[in-house]
């Protein structure tokens, strides 16, 4: 048996900075993970690159049932607090549009920091270690891993969600809830692609790889002022993405394909100008080609020279590009999915210190409460305020 003050479950970017801060208070500390390799979700973020952290994060980003729950942990670490850490130790980064921040060289650069800290903060991180059995003693917690026991005085649960099984997403982390009688609320993919009905797929058939800047809006008024991409399965681009946590099955969304300009002004324009050509010419001007034949070849708009337009037909038109329907099939689910909706109920949880009120030395921290960033680096911003609120508080 293998005593620490401090056992923590998952070597992911919660976990990590846990782990660090909880050492440099003096605290033993062990961390393990089942991977083969720590960060793993981390390594694959951002397309490599790690969207490490947003320049706007604030309580507002964040989806939880209770909304006042972030507040605390990220008052006391800031996104500005992570980017100094960064800056640190010497790595490069870069700035991209609404205040996303990017490794230049990749995201193992963050696992590397992340590590370097534990190093230096004497943590232990011990991999290929899948917890099997977690029992209450008398001083803490006794947790059995394939291969060894660990007696903590405190257990943290940093465990992720279900998002990426490949790279071993399990429910572990709900499972300990429940044991020691805390709520999980239930759980579904987000910040995930739709897919599409069958009759859609075969309209939109072809148009893969077109991106299109928008405004995208779900029926509780949410909305998101970015780009759409059709794939082979059905639609996704960062508007999707962010308006997949608000979707729910059955649902309509709404797209405003022309954001920047009215079509009813647009067309006043034309036909002072080009009355003469043809409606699809035009739009094709101001949308995708490939997107305009798409509509006209299955009829949803009729092609007319401009000055042939009608008042109905304007009206149609503005109806029609400016809340244009699509009502998705599902989507991709957790093999996709950037992150996991819902978790541990936060109303179990301290906002100050993430210990379970119902089981003193317990803590849940990141992705496997109930709390979902947007997306551009908002969630991995949760993982590390979350993770220094809970590593200055454990004993």
């Amino acid at each position: 048996m293998i005593s620490t003050d401090v056992l923590v479950l998952g070597a992911g970017a919660a976990g990590l900075m846990c782990a660090a801060t909880a050492g440099y208070r003096g605290k033993n500390v062990i961390v393990v993970d089942m991977g083969k390799k720590p960060g793993r979700k981390i390594l694959i973020s951002g397309g490599g690159r790690c969207n490490f952290t947003n320049e706007n994060a604030s309580p507002e980003n964040y989806l939880c049932q209770n909304p006042h729950f972030v507040k605390s942990a990220l008052s006391r670490y800031t996104q500005f607090d992570f980017i100094d850490l960064v800056e640190r130790h010497g790595m490069p980064f870069h700035h991209k549009t609404l205040g996303q921040l990017f490794c230049d060289n990749g995201a193992q650069d963050i696992v590397d920091i992340l590590m370097t800290e534990c190093e230096w903060a004497g943590v232990e991180v011990h991999l290929r270690s899948e917890v099997l059995h977690i029992e209450k003693s008398d001083s803490g917690y006794i947790v059995k891993t394939t291969d060894k026991s660990f007696q903590c005085q405190s257990l943290v649960v940093a465990s992720g969600g279900l998002t990426m099984p490949k790279l071993g997403a399990t429910p572990i982390g709900y499972k300990v809830a429940e044991q020691f009688g805390l709520e999980v609320l239930p759980t579904k993919a987000a910040l995930v692609p739709f897919t599409l009905h069958e009759h859609d797929k075969q309209r939109f058939d072809g148009l893969s790889g077109i991106s299109i800047p928008t405004t995208v809006s779900s029926e509780d008024g949410t909305s998101f002022k970015e780009n759409i991409l059709f794939t082979h399965r059905g639609l996704s681009g960062p508007a999707i993405l962010q308006i997949s946590s608000f979707w729910r099955a059955g649902q309509t969304v709404t797209i405003d394909l022309l954001p920047e300009s009215a079509i009813s002004d647009l067309i006043q324009q034309w036909r002072e100008t080009q009355s003469q050509k043809s409606l699809k010419n035009l739009l094709s001007t101001v949308l995708p080609k490939r997107f305009v034949e798409s509509l006209v070849n299955h009829k949803d708009i009729t092609d007319k020279a401009i000055n042939q337009l009608s008042k109905d037909d304007v009206a149609y038109l503005v109806q029609y590009l400016h809340h244009w329907q699509i009502k998705p099939n599902g989507t991709e689910g957790y093999r996709t999915a950037e992150v996991t909706l819902g978790g541990v109920n936060t109303d179990e949880l301290s906002s100050k210190t993430f210990e379970a009120k119902k089981a003193k030395g317990l803590y849940f921290i990141g992705e496997v409460i109930d709390v979902t960033g947007h997306l551009g680096g908002y969630n991995f911003q949760f993982a590390w305020s979350s993770g220094v609120a809970c590593g200055q508080a454990v004993s």
